[in-house]
């Protein structure tokens, strides 16, 4: 393996659909859990489960309606 390896003509993965941004966010457990056994259900990683369920929300604008009771 070399010491040093040289990016200077490097170039970004053309297969790459979208860049996705690394975020920190607090769920309750009851989501994470939720979203966890789906991902055993399915095979799909919890993580990739919550990002495609969001991105429904955006891709179908669906909007934000809360009740408080």
């Amino acid at each position: 393996m070399r010491e040093e390896y040289d990016f200077s003509n490097a170039r970004k993965n053309p297969y790459i659909l979208k860049e996705k941004k690394q975020i920190t966010i607090n769920l309750n457990t009851e989501v994470v859990d939720y979203f966890k056994q789906q991902s055993e259900n399915s095979g799909i990683p919890y993580q990739t489960l919550i990002n495609m369920y969001l991105t429904d929300c955006v891709v179908n604008e669906r909007k934000l309606q809360m009740e408080w009771k």
